[in-house]
């Protein structure tokens, strides 16, 4: 009789997708920061896609989005663990750093329909 191995259930990719309302002021500060991570994030493994797109000015403030595509949910948790061990060693804490600059951010994950 042959034998069957338990199915695997396919390897889905997820993609953080981070909008950021940041005050023009910031924007400089901000853009030089992303563009940091944006670069160190490009050389992680499972990492397909990372883009960094600037939307028009409304009001004061100037929305910025960020699409990173990890090729499974196993990439992007390593890679999270990677950057968050690299921001200790820089003594850098993200969430300081945008509520210093008035940067208003809304992150998540999401995965395809």
């Amino acid at each position: 009789m042959p034998t069957t191995s338990p199915a695997v259930p396919p390897v889905s990719p997820a993609f953080r997708i981070d909008r950021f309302d940041v005050p023009r002021a910031a924007l400089a500060p901000f853009m030089a920061r992303l563009k940091n991570t944006q670069n160190l994030l490009g050389g992680f493994e499972g990492c397909r896609q990372n883009l960094v797109l600037q939307g028009p000015a409304q009001g004061d403030s100037i929305a910025v989005v960020t699409v990173v595509e990890w090729a499974s949910e196993d990439a992007m948790a390593a890679a999270k663990a990677a950057m968050q061990a690299h921001y200790a060693r820089e003594a850098f804490e993200p969430a300081a750093f945008m509520q210093a600059l008035g940067v208003r951010p809304d992150l998540a994950v999401y995965h395809p329909a």
